[in-house]
């Protein structure tokens, strides 16, 4: 489980573009482009942006464990296992894919001449909605990537503290005790909703471990359980010493800290109200 969730965290981080192949250019690609996208971040982000022109999507937006947008949006547009097979089943001419994708899948799509928008990491909210403003432009749609930044930024001011005092410490316990550490997207996010990262995990990375017996010696004030029911943390939550210090938790829904673009406006939405419930 632990790692399961670790290679989540770090497949389908938030992105920003870089290390691009430079895609067909605007008048090359007229109405014809058909985009198949690999990675649920920009499954969900395409989804907003250019629907039309989106053919396939990762087949993570298809599993309720692994998406970042409604599995009943997802199926909208076929799955596909990000094999070259499945991209010339849908006769896409572009590919947007993580900077993870096989070289070996990379070399046949430019052997076939299929362009490929590869994307990195963004580690704050301003570097994931460059990614949407560039993605966007990538596949012609520069003013719907504008909409959708407007939203994003339209919910995470509304989310804002009303009198812009930080909230209680907070740590995101996701599966196997792993935690964002600094750099990550959700803690920029935590931030500007006025919850502050606890000093248990000063200094740790995305993807560092949290035992209990840290959260004992340093506990927060808000605990925030990412997981299934029943996974270890789950059952963490239910320890005799942490009951013991009375902490205050709650539930925070994994498809709401996996990626970034929409996945931001329900993620600043869910942390003020835990926020909100919490004062």
């Amino acid at each position: 489980m632990r790692a399961r969730a670790l290679a989540i965290a770090c497949v389908l981080a938030a992105c920003t573009l870089s290390g691009c192949a430079a895609p067909p250019a605007p008048h090359e690609r007229g109405d014809g482009l058909r985009i198949v996208s690999l990675n649920p971040c920009t499954d969900a982000i395409l989804a907003k942006v250019a629907p039309d022109k989106l053919v396939g999507v990762s087949h993570y937006s298809h599993d309720p464990s692994a998406t970042s947008m409604p599995v009943a949006e997802a199926r909208r547009w076929p799955a596909n296992g990000g094999s070259v097979e499945d991209i010339l089943a849908a006769h896409a001419n572009l590919v947007v894919a993580s900077s993870f994708l096989p070289p070996a899948t990379r070399k046949a799509l430019d052997d076939l001449g299929i362009p490929v928008v590869t994307l990195g990491m963004a580690n704050d909210v301003d570097g994931n909605l460059a990614q949407v403003r560039e993605l966007a432009e990538a596949v012609g749609e520069p003013q719907a990537g504008e909409a959708l930044v407007g939203q994003i930024e339209a919910a995470i001011a509304a989310a804002a503290p009303p009198d812009g005092r930080a909230g209680p410490a907070t740590i995101l316990w996701q599966p196997g005790g792993i935690v964002p550490g600094d750099g990550a997207l959700v803690v920029d996010l935590m931030r500007r909703v006025g919850l502050r990262p606890a000093s248990a995990t000063r200094g740790l990375g995305q993807g560092d471990r949290l035992p209990l017996e840290a959260v004992l010696v340093d506990p927060p004030e808000l605990l925030l359980h990412a997981g299934p029911r029943g996974d270890e943390q789950s059952r963490a939550l239910h320890h005799p010493a942490l009951r013991k210090l009375g902490l205050r938790s709650a539930e925070f829904d994994p498809q709401l800290y996996y990626c970034g673009g929409p996945s931001l406006i329900r993620a600043a939405r869910r942390l003020a109200h835990i926020r909100d419930e919490a004062a």
